[in-house]
């Protein structure tokens, strides 16, 4: 930059120019300068091509060529000053060279020079803007005097910046303007002055003196025949609405408000009536619906800045809109004759009423909604509903296929330029739809009804208005097969009914007080009432209006309250039933689709989604076990399974698509079909699993082993689990692994290797997709937080029939060697390579040795819990003696008399295992030790211990002080005398009897026989125990390890009947 030449100034000022071309629409819509710099400074945050301006890459390489060669040193110089120290983020290096290269010295001279430069740059530009100016004024003025000399203008710039104009505009030309509005004007100067208008900025506009008169003339020229200008009006008004804030917007709504309302009232204008339809290529209705257009589009925007103004504000804004919505014409006439509402039209721009939807959505709009719509403005309410009384009695007054035009127009993509009557009356049908679904989710709207309607003498409350709505899912049309089916989800009569209804649903509140009752569901079970009884009214009951009633169904049901009103009705404690409730309707309607008892549906294209959808209420209702006692006896578990099969057979029957043949298209739809129908059955019938019944009940079927399989395929696939079920799927495994047969079906369907293996993976292997920037931290938790999905997921795994069935008689693997690559695929291996860490060659096959000994360790410590599973691990695999080895080899020799143990994760945790495994009891009985350190001096002040019998601390004093039980006479025997070798293998030898018997004759620890065997079993542990320890309160243990012991040695022959008959008299 030392030698600055003309033609580096030249390549400056066209790169320059580039940069302010490309953000030319952003300054030029900023509402100040200081808005304009500040999008300048943001500019690399908001443009995503900052970087390929070319003044950006002059500049970076400008940098990079003058400090480069510093900042490559900085950062060279505070990497070595580092090495010795811990490892720095990446963000603190940046933050350290760039605070040294700002305080260098070539910084400063680089921006000093820059300074200058750009300074010389932008100062030729200026001069050159100048002059460019002052001969386009020139130019200017001299088309104004041969153009018109009638009148003058001001307007010295063609440039469409307001920038320049602020400057400029003044009270005296706002006078100007208002003038050159006037009517009486020749087109051409009210053109101009309009334009003059819209060319200023919207803070002078609006603060000037004159803005009350300005506003009165905009709205005489709303009204101009002329089609551009009041286009060019509209603009203004949309240009206003978009760079104002509120309290002028504010003026500007309520301007066009206002305008509208006497459009409206006024009999001059032209305004369409119901029976003529709207023409919309009519050129009045085109501007009229651009004004109420250009008015709801400000509607839906306002709610998300409104909060930060005053009230008063957004109260003003609310009471024009509701005023001009209740607007009535006489209604002397006929209602096919009368002229339209202001509501069509904002029906016709806005048919789901979202406005409605934003302003009812916050506290803040909300309040004053309800509290105009309460006071002045509730016919707003009472006409949207006599609109939903009047097309369900047009509904039901003509036929299906004479009213089936009422809904066309949702789907027929070429009918755009008319709207008849019936078309009108059926899109205000929506929008009354819509609002009144919104506003019955809130307490205050609730409390609007009961509403009195025209012609109606009874009140309409708001069970009325419910059951209004689930009568329209039966009655309205369908549209036609062909309409697409974005249309007619939108659009079509019952979809928009239940729609509302699902809202409603998902507010609990609002629910109860509206759903909830037997009246509303009578009405949503009567057509379905009716075809179990055979009656004829299949005509207002076709199978789309069943899949919405089942899917309303299915949303009460899954709710507590709702499923209570399904199951027992209103008065669930009343003994008289009088008729049977929904439940039991849902279950014979569900039954009969089953079993195709229905001859309505049958041959339907549809049947198998009817299906579906009623199955899936009954899935809500039998997930329960109330549910599932109420359904027993319809014994659908039954009718699903032979459902299945009967379409198990059907896929396999499928012929293979041959390529080329015009039928591939179809069977491959046929085949879609009957896939998902069975997927469908298959997981209705793995629901049944939910409760302990019900899995009976899936066992009896024959279907489980299909039903895991398919589980574990979503699984697989991590697919989403629907909003409606009440749990995913580990609760259903850990219903199945209660059972043995589910615990095999889960072996066998590789669920249970999928688990263990994502679990190594997590706990041994990591994830070999990050990023590694800084190495793995350590883990500070016993199970990071990695594995706890994968922990919790064992624990519901191993109850004790599950662990009987996948370790019970199956010796550990204790292998010489482990490779690294060697996965574990099933919980023996688990077992083996985390639990039972017994030899160095599976101490070595870890990588994270301690963590993954802590997490077997852990899940061990759970497992345990239940005694059963207890004794068959320590029968099989002698855990507890495993264990004090393992606390053996950690015990530091300090001296010959004195040894210490080693404290560490590992030893803690196989202290506290080794208490809660031996001790057995509640929190009263016994003292677990802590699985953490104490701070201070003596970090774990409990004793560990290596061999039995356990410390008495571990027993509460309770258990320590309580009486013992009367000795029987061959204890008090045994005490009296010393215990010696020669009577420890008599022990022994009637430890062999005992086995012995057991094995020629497993019954007879039946009956009192087995009880004076226990007792004498039990006397004599106690009496060798407490001889040769002193200690009474380890009687139960080691009667526990002798028995044990007796119970492994049994096993080894295969007799588990044996071993069982030895658990059973444990005391």
């Amino acid at each position: 930059m030392a030698h600055f030449s003309g033609e580096d100034e030249v390549m400056l000022q066209a790169m320059l120019r580039q940069l302010f071309q490309s953000v030319k629409e952003k300054i030029t819509g900023a509402p100040s300068l200081e808005c304009a710099e500040e999008i300048l400074l943001h500019l690399e945050e908001t443009d995503e091509n900052f970087h390929n301006y070319e003044f950006v890459k002059y500049l970076r390489q400008h940098i990079c060529n003058t400090l480069g060669s510093m900042i490559e040193e900085e950062m060279e110089k505070w990497t070595s000053d580092q090495n010795q120290d811990e490892e720095t983020g990446y963000d603190t290096v940046v933050q350290h060279v760039t605070k040294r290269t700002q305080e260098s010295k070539e910084y400063k001279e680089m921006m000093h020079s820059l300074k200058n430069i750009m300074m010389v740059v932008v100062e030729s530009m200026i001069n050159k803007f100048e002059e460019d100016e002052m001969r386009s004024q020139e130019r200017q003025k001299k088309i104004q005097k041969e153009k018109s000399n009638s009148y003058c203008t001001d307007n010295c710039s063609d440039s469409d910046s307001s920038f320049n104009q602020s400057y400029k505009f003044c009270q005296g030309k706002l006078q100007l303007i208002l003038d050159q509005l006037d009517p009486g004007q020749p087109k051409e100067v009210r053109y101009e002055a309009l334009q003059t208008l819209c060319s200023a900025p919207p803070s002078d506009v609006l603060n000037c003196e004159n803005w009350t008169t300005l506003c009165e003339k905009l709205t005489v020229s709303l009204s101009d025949p002329d089609p551009v200008f009041s286009d060019r009006i509209l603009k203004f008004y949309a240009q206003m609405f978009t760079l104002s804030p509120l309290h002028m917007t504010k003026e500007i709504y309520t301007s066009l408000a206002k305008y509208l309302k006497l459009y409206f009232l006024s009999r001059e204008n032209y305004i369409p009536t119901l029976s003529a339809g709207i023409d919309i290529s009519n050129p009045n209705v085109i501007c009229l619906l651009k004004k109420v257009r250009l008015l709801n589009e400000y509607q839906k925007e306002a709610p998300s800045f409104w909060i930060r103004h005053p009230e008063k504000y957004m109260e003003e804004i609310v009471e024009n809109t509701l005023s001009l919505l209740s607007v009535k014409h006489d209604q002397s006439h006929l209602v096919s004759q009368k002229i339209l509402d202001p509501i069509y039209f904002f029906a016709l721009v806005d048919t789901k009423a979202v406005w409605f939807k934003k302003w009812m959505h916050a506290y803040y709009s909300r309040t004053a909604v309800l509290r105009l719509l309460e006071k002045k403005y509730k016919s707003l309410i009472t006409t949207a509903v006599q609109q939903c009384v009047q097309y369900f009695e047009l509904c039901e007054a003509m036929k299906a296929d004479e009213i089936l035009g009422h809904s066309k127009h949702c789907g027929n993509k070429q009918k755009t330029f008319y709207y008849s009557g019936q078309e009108l009356q059926y899109i205000y049908f929506i929008h009354s739809l819509c609002l009144l679904g919104r506003l019955l989710i809130y307490t205050q709207g609730r409390r609007l009804f009961p509403i009195k309607l025209k012609n109606r003498k009874d009140l309409v409350s708001l069970t009325d208005l419910l059951v209004l709505f689930t009568q329209l899912i039966y009655y309205s049309p369908t549209c036609p097969k062909m309409t697409s089916a974005a249309h007619l989800d939108n659009y079509s009569p019952a979809s928009m009914v239940t729609e509302v209804l699902r809202i409603l649903c998902d507010q609990k509140e609002c629910a109860i007080e509206c759903l909830y009752n037997n009246t509303v569901i009578e009405a949503l079970l009567q057509p379905i009432h009716n075809l179990m009884k055979g009656a004829k009214t299949a005509p207002n009951c076709s199978e789309t209006a069943l899949i919405h009633v089942a899917d309303i169904l299915a949303r009460i049901a899954s709710v507590e309250e709702g499923l209570t009103l399904l199951l027992y009705g209103e008065n669930m404690n009343s003994s008289e039933e009088k008729s049977p409730t929904g439940a039991h309707i849902i279950a014979q309607f569900s039954k009969k689709l089953l079993d195709e008892d229905i001859s309505v549906f049958s041959g339907s294209e549809m049947l198998p989604v009817v299906k579906g959808a009623f199955i899936s209420v009954c899935r809500q209702i039998y997930g329960t076990c109330e549910g599932l006692q109420v359904l027993i006896p319809y014994s659908l578990h039954e009718s699903i399974a032979k459902a299945w099969k009967k379409t198990s057979l059907l896929s396999e029957r499928i012929p293979t698509p041959v390529k080329g043949s015009d039928s591939v298209s179809s069977v491959s739809q046929e085949s879609q079909n009957i896939m998902a129908w069975e997927e469908n059955l298959l997981d209705d019938l793995l629901n049944f699993a939910a409760t302990p019944k019900g899995l009976l009940f899936l066992q009896r079927t024959g279907a489980i082993n299909e039903c895991v399989m398919f589980m574990f395929n979503r699984y697989a696939k991590k697919l989403q689990i629907s909003r409606h079920k009440k749990f995913g799927c580990g609760v259903l495994v850990a219903q199945v692994a209660s059972t043995a047969a589910g615990a095999i079906a889960l072996q066998s369907s590789g669920f249970i290797n999928a688990l263990i293996t994502e679990l190594w993976a997590n706990l041994e292997c990591g994830r070999d997709d990050v990023r590694v920037t800084h190495p793995r931290s350590t883990p500070v938790d016993p199970i990071d937080r990695s594995c706890q999905k994968s922990f919790l997921a064992l624990v519901n795994l191993l109850p004790y029939p599950a662990v009987y069935e996948l370790v019970g008689n199956q010796d550990l693997p204790n292998k010489a060697e482990y490779s690294l690559r060697e996965v574990p695929t099933c919980v023996i291996d688990i077992i083996d390579r985390l639990t039972i860490l017994n030899s160095e060659a599976k101490i070595r096959s870890l990588f994270n040795y301690e963590q993954s000994h802590i997490f077997g360790l852990r899940l061990l410590s759970v497992v345990c819990c239940d005694l059963d599973t207890l004794l068959l691990l320590e029968a099989q695999y002698q855990v507890s003696e495993t264990l004090l080895n393992a606390q053996e080899e950690n015990i530091l020799e300090t001296s010959e008399s004195h040894r210490d143990f080693i404290i560490d994760g590992l030893s803690v945790e196989r202290n506290h295992v080794l208490v809660r495994i031996n001790f057995i009891g509640g929190p009263m009985e016994r003292i677990l030790p802590p699985r953490v350190l104490e701070k201070g001096d003596d970090p774990y002040p409990w004793p560990m211990f290596s061999s039995y019998p356990l410390p008495n601390c571990y027993l509460s004093e309770v258990t320590r002080n309580a009486d013992l039980k009367q000795d029987s006479d061959l204890g008090k025997l045994l005490l009296c005398f010393k215990m010696s070798d020669k009577q420890t293998e008599w022990i022994e030898n009637c430890r062999r009897q005992f086995c012995k018997m057991m094995k020629a004759k497993p019954d007879i620890l039946s009956g009192s026989d087995g009880g004076i065997f226990g007792e004498l079993t039990t006397s004599e542990v106690v009496g060798h125990t407490e001889i040769s320890s002193h200690s009474s309160n380890y009687a139960s243990s080691a009667t526990l390890v002798w028995l044990v012991r007796c119970a492994n040695e049994i096993l080894a022959t295969g007799s588990t009947t044996v071993c069982r008959s030895v658990f059973s008299i444990i005391p």
